[in-house]
């Protein structure tokens, strides 16, 4: 056999061997790599349960997509991040949504629904959510991290009914209208900022969720938590919505196959809830709750300024929202 001889014979196989290269090119060649952000910091509960779902998506997503976590308020500041999201500076991001009404005020009416996620979704709520986020912030709503948590009121005073006058109370766009309606001064401060101001006097109270005051270290500086609690804590995960109409389908089933294991895994919020209450307890802070025509007050008061702000801000979104997530 000559040298061309074998050659021809040899070529079959090599062009096969080039066919798989190219393929296996072209595969990776498709994997995108997405920037993510955080409005709370690297070491908070929150951020280290996003960066455990991150690693599992990562790695069910060779060749098709991975996350690279850029950071906390560090990196973006909480409340200029949902500007960045839109802006496409970053592709997803794990956010509250009153942390960017600055871009469309429904963002806030998250806050009043009394259904859980998968309820939202089962009812049509997070479909019609879509078609607001993305025509109005160009912002896609994935999953919803936290469920089962409601807000609460903590303070260093005591009170005996819901009267907040002459209070300053650390707030954000979630309830400043809420603690406003009962008679408080409302500051607005990052997370991060919550503890000195408590430490100097500059607040006599927050308002945040039942669990989670242990990673700030609030604990040391709050001597009453009031019951009922009131609202629901809203923590999404969002998508720049130009980048996710750019995604093939398979990567778009990656994140929401993801996102639909997040909140499947949404139920045990329940006993991480019920575990921080008892560390409440067990760190001193007296639970003071409302009774009879106090906590009557207390609630309609939440829920009447919630929807009416709402329906100020976004009269047919509002008033749509509110047939889909109030009972």
């Amino acid at each position: 056999m000559n040298a061309a001889t074998a050659a021809l014979k040899l070529l079959p196989a090599v062009l096969f061997g080039m066919a798989l290269s190219l393929a296996g090119a072209a595969a990776n060649a498709q994997e995108v790599t997405l920037r993510a952000i955080s409005a709370f910091p690297e070491g908070q509960y929150y951020t280290k349960r996003f960066l455990e779902w991150i690693e599992k998506l990562n790695a069910d997503g060779k060749g098709v997509a991975r996350i690279q976590f850029i950071g906390g308020p560090r990196a973006i500041p909480s409340f200029e991040q949902g500007n960045a999201l839109k802006t496409g500076v970053v592709d997803i991001a794990l956010i509250p949504g009153p942390y960017y009404t600055n871009l469309m005020p429904e963002a806030d009416i998250l806050k009043l629904s009394q259904f859980t996620i998968a309820e939202m979704r089962k009812r049509g709520a997070i479909d019609y959510i879509n078609k607001i986020w993305t025509s109005k912030a160009n912002l896609y709503y994935l999953a919803s991290m936290v469920d089962f948590t409601p807000f609460h009121l903590y303070l260093n005073k005591k009170l005996d009914k819901p009267d907040l006058s002459g209070l300053k109370i650390r707030s954000t766009p979630i309830y400043r209208d809420f603690f406003t309606a009962l008679g408080a001064t409302v500051i607005t401060t990052p997370p991060g900022e919550v503890y000195t101001a408590l430490e100097r006097g500059v607040v006599d109270g927050y308002g945040w969720p039942i669990h989670q005051i242990f990673d700030f270290g609030w604990e040391k500086l709050t001597k009453y938590r009031y019951d009922p609690g009131f609202y629901t804590a809203d923590l999404s995960v969002l998508v720049n919505w130009d980048r996710w109409q750019k995604f093939t389908p398979q990567q778009r089933e990656l994140l929401t196959r993801h996102g639909q294991a997040m909140e499947a895994d949404a139920v045990n919020w329940k006993e991480y809830n019920a575990n921080d209450i008892r560390r409440q307890r067990e760190a001193g802070i007296e639970v003071i709750t409302f009774t009879g025509e106090n906590a009557k007050k207390y609630l309609d008061t939440a829920y009447e300024v919630g929807w009416a702000e709402a329906l100020k801000r976004s009269p047919e979104h509002a008033a749509a929202l509110r047939k889909l997530i109030s009972r």
